[in-house]
């Protein structure tokens, strides 16, 4: 007879809703695996514009309940964890013969006023004379300005995975779900360590299906179903280009085709350009960006940036699929950007639970709505706890960043003040625990370059399930924007040495 445990949630995904559910779940007292069968955020959830927003143009879809929920979650989120997620004042531009100004006020007064603002200070009229408007060309000479968040989006799902398995979770990367099959009223999940090879079973009450772009593919097969299609996947591409301003806020433009894009301040060295939205039909592992899109989004900025973008400005490229839930919408930034939740299972068989659609700001709600299903097959458990819960590293006050990073020099005054600002931004009050009884920048080890030290690296592997150079450089800390192919060569070469345990202790 079988003697492994039977879990009670199976949740299949890595990402941010993934991650957010075995958190939630965890938390009720919940028994949960998850399985990742790349790193964790290594799809969509690290490929986003990186913001904790409403959805200002999502008004114009008449999309309000989402609209509604994002902007309450905007100070919920912070809170939580005013590490990685912190307030950005938008600038938008008054561009004549686009959208009337009468609609933008409209927009921006109901953004205000549906959300329950309560931190975050309210839109406003600006003038090109500001600083703001240096960047711009001179015909703008009116613009609005709105607040909304900025969010480290991998590191927000590698929190809610080490706050899951803080509370019990077993997190499992490099893992793939090779088939899942319903017996005896459970289910049987076989999975396959993709480093290794080696394949178990798992059994558990429930399967949870998060996968992300890949949620139709999981069911078709791995689970089995026939004529499956949920989803539309598109394409979002963005651009990091050298700084190409120095004042703190974003910009929003609005193009002549009706799509947005968005000029952000980036990794303080930095201007994040982006997204597309454009349908696509391949491979979710192949998704790249292509040169329609960077001629697009170079003429797009161009338009407003009184200096040109060119292509010889760009630093770094990325690119995400969007599993936008397929609602039958004629293109692709007119497609919801709500979550659906559905079930599959009659009558005495095993619950599949499946996630389509979403965004990175409303994971938190689409969590809680999953739990109420998963509570609806397997009983009650504990109470909806995540609102109040701030994520590892996330607590102290959202508004005490800089008294944080004061802090973090005052126990450490080797730091210089930027790496205790970029450690406090990365892991917040358990920067403490990287740092551990150094005295000095020798006791943290070899610096493989861009101030990443041997005892950061050596923290993420440990903790938070690293275990390529990639995961460091471009998910956990992108300092793969500073670092030489030479650098990169050695931290891999580092990190291929470190022993499997510590792979094995973030587990």
């Amino acid at each position: 007879m079988d003697a492994s445990p039977i879990h009670d949630i199976f949740v299949i995904g890595g990402g941010i809703n993934g991650c957010g559910i075995a958190r939630d779940a965890v938390g009720r007292g919940f028994s949960v695996y998850l399985a990742e069968m790349n790193d964790l955020a290594s799809g969509t959830s690290s490929g986003s514009t990186k913001l904790i927003h409403g959805g200002l143009r999502y008004l114009e879809f008449y999309e309000f309940r989402l609209v509604r929920e994002a902007l309450m979650e905007r100070e919920v989120l912070w809170k939580n964890a005013p590490h990685i997620i912190w307030p950005m004042r938008f600038v938008l531009p008054y561009a004549k013969g686009l959208r009337p100004a009468w609609l933008i006020r409209l927009g921006l007064f109901l953004y205000d006023h549906i959300g329950g603002r309560k931190l975050l200070p309210a839109g406003s009229v600006a003038m090109s004379s500001v600083p703001a408007g240096k960047p711009l060309k001179p015909l703008f000479r009116k613009a609005f300005e709105y607040s909304d968040g900025w969010v480290n989006d991998a590191r927000l799902v590698a929190l809610n995975a080490r706050d899951a398995a803080d509370r019990g979770a077993v997190i499992r990367t490099r893992t793939k779900v090779v088939s899942a099959r319903r017996e005896s009223g459970l289910w049987t999940i076989k999975i396959q360590n993709v480093l290794t090879g080696e394949i178990e079973e798992v059994r558990a009450r429930l399967l949870v299906n998060a996968a992300g772009p890949w949620v139709d593919q999981v069911l078709a097969k791995t689970v089995g179903q026939n004529d499956v299609h949920n989803v539309r996947l598109v394409q979002g591409s963005h651009m990091v280009i050298g700084k190409k301003f120095d004042d703190p806020r974003a910009y929003f433009f609005q193009n002549k085709d009706g799509r947005i894009i968005f000029a952000i301040p980036y990794e303080e060295e930095f201007t994040l350009i982006g997204t597309t939205d454009r349908d696509f039909p391949g491979d979710p592992h192949e998704v790249k960006i292509s040169d329609t899109e960077i001629d697009y989004l170079c003429a797009a900025a161009s338009e407003y940036f009184a200096q040109p973008v060119k292509r010889s400005d760009i630093v770094w490229t990325y690119s995400a699929v969007r599993p936008l839930y397929d609602d039958g919408a004629s293109k692709a930034q007119e497609a919801t950007r709500d979550y659906v939740l559905k079930a599959d299972g009659g009558e005495g068989a095993a619950p599949l639970l499946n996630a389509f659609g979403g965004k990175i700001t409303t994971f938190r709600r689409l969590a809680e709505s999953m739990l109420e299903k998963i509570e609806g097959f397997l009983g009650k458990r504990g109470k909806p706890w995540t609102a109040n819960a701030p994520l590892p590293g996330g607590d102290f006050p959202a508004t005490g960043f800089d008294e944080q990073v004061s802090r973090l020099k005052n126990a450490y005054p080797f730091l210089d003040q930027r790496l205790a600002r970029r450690l406090t931004r990365l892991y917040g009050t358990r920067a403490e625990k990287l740092l551990g009884l150094a005295k000095s920048n020798a006791d943290l080890g070899r610096n493989f370059g861009a101030d990443l030290y041997e005892a950061e690296v050596r923290y993420l592997v440990e903790n938070e399930w690293a275990i390529t150079a990639e995961d460091v450089l471009w998910r956990r800390t992108k300092r793969g924007l500073h670092f030489s192919r030479e650098q990169t060569a050695a931290l891999e070469e580092f990190m291929r040495g470190l022993s499997s345990r510590h792979v094995a202790a973030a587990e």
